[in-house]
């Protein structure tokens, strides 16, 4: 349904069926899905998956499933996402608190944009961070995104804060 990626550390490939139980670890923990739509029960987890795989389906991509190549887990999601109404397109991260701290979701990121960028033709990449998530707005910056200001993104999360990060294809390519 769409590429494997790999990284030095990891392997990120389009979702498949068997990511659910992590899926569901991810946004079961109310720290790792805080700033992710927040904890869902685990039917609302797998009606999430299929969003993304469905986006694999129709659109050709969506954000990767993450697996670490030692241990063979999933250990998250990252990748291009641009839902209906987003304010860009956006590489997005969530890794489960296992795998954070590790280094894992710049790795990952940095994977996705350069995909992002020469496979789907975008021209800037943004990234929608709530503005009391330190530790995404550390990781936009080490990826050289720079704060654009206030976004907003489409129902049923407008009431979300999020403030824009992002940079051109020449940006990124000049790093």
């Amino acid at each position: 349904m769409g590429p494997t990626l790999e990284t030095e550390r990891l392997l990120l490939r389009p979702t498949a069926a068997e990511d659910l139980d992590g899926w569901a670890e991810l946004m079961g923990d109310p720290e790792t899905a805080r700033f992710i739509g927040g904890v869902q029960p685990r039917a609302a987890c797998w009606r999430g998956m299929m969003a993304m795989a469905g986006s694999w389906a129709c659109y050709g991509f969506a954000m990767f499933s993450v697996i670490e190549k030692d241990s063979g887990r999933w250990i998250g999601r990252i990748g291009p996402w641009t839902p209906e109404g987003w304010p860009g397109t956006e590489v997005g991260w969530g890794l489960i608190k296992a795998a954070s701290g590790k280094g894992y979701a710049y790795e990952a990121a940095v994977a996705s944009i350069d995909w992002a960028f020469d496979h789907l033709g975008w021209s800037e990449v943004i990234h929608s961070i709530d503005p009391d998530n330190a530790p995404s707005i550390r990781l936009a910056e080490r990826l050289g995104s720079v704060h654009r200001g206030p976004g907003k993104l489409p129902a049923p999360f407008e009431h979300y804060p999020v403030e824009i990060w992002g940079q051109s294809r020449e940006q990124w390519q000049a790093r």
